[in-house]
C-alpha cells in the first residue's frame, strides 16, 4: 500500500543481485519461513509456527501500514523469494526467511536502500517498533546502519535514526 499519497514502486533494485519486489499475494515459500520455530522466535518472540490464516493476517496488516516487500536474491539467472521487509516511517520489519542467507551482510544492505528511501521521500526520521534484546543480529544490522535505541520495551528497544539534522 502507498504511504501517504506516495506509490510504491512494483520492484526496488537494491543490487544487481538483490532486489524487493511488492508484495501481491501469499507465496509458498513465505509460508515455509514462517513454520520455521527459529525465525518465529525472532520475529515474535515465540516458537509457535504460523498457520496460512495468521500469516495472511500478518501481510494483510504490513500492507496496510507500509510498503511490503519480497526480499529476492538471483541465483544462477533467477530471483528468488528469500525473506520479506515492510517499509515505512515507525517501523522496518526485516525477515531474512531462509537461515542460510542469514549473516551474509544483506539485512544490512536492505537497510541502507531502505534508509536512502526514506531520504529520498524526504522524511525527517525512520523508525523500528522493537527489537528483541536476544535477537543480537538484527540490533547489529540496524545499529551499524546508524539506528540507535530510543526507548526501552517490555522485550528489547525501539530503535530509530534521523535523517534530517535539526
Amino acid at each position: 500500500m502507498p504511504i501517504a499519497k506516495i506509490p510504491q514502486p512494483e520492484q526496488l533494485t537494491v543490487t544487481p543481485a538483490l532486489r524487493l519486489r511488492r508484495f501481491e499475494n501469499v507465496i509458498p515459500e513465505a509460508l515455509e519461513w514462517y513454520r520455521d520455530p527459529e525465525t518465529v522466535y525472532l520475529v515474535d518472540g515465540i516458537r509457535e509456527p504460523y498457520t496460512r490464516e495468521k500469516l495472511e493476517r500478518m501481510y494483510n496488516y504490513l500492507n496496510a501500514h507500509g510498503e511490503l516487500y519480497y526480499i529476492e536474491l538471483l541465483e544462477q539467472d533467477v530471483f528468488r523469494p528469500i525473506g520479506d521487509v515492510t517499509f515505512s516511517r515507525e517501523d522496518m520489519p526485516l525477515v531474512i526467511g531462509e537461515a542460510a542467507y542469514r549473516g551474509k551482510g544483506i539485512g544490512r544492505t536492505l537497510v541502507a536502500a531502505l534508509i536512502a528511501r526514506g531520504r529520498s521521500l524526504g522524511f525527517d526520521s525512520l523508525g523500528v517498533r522493537e527489537i528483541y534484546s536476544w535477537n543480537h543480529a538484527s540490533r547489529r544490522c540496524f545499529e551499524s546502519q546508524g539506528f540507535r535505541p530510543v526507548e526501552a520495551t517490555p522485550r528489547g528497544h525501539r530503535y530509530a535514526i534521523y535523517l534530517k539534522k535539526p
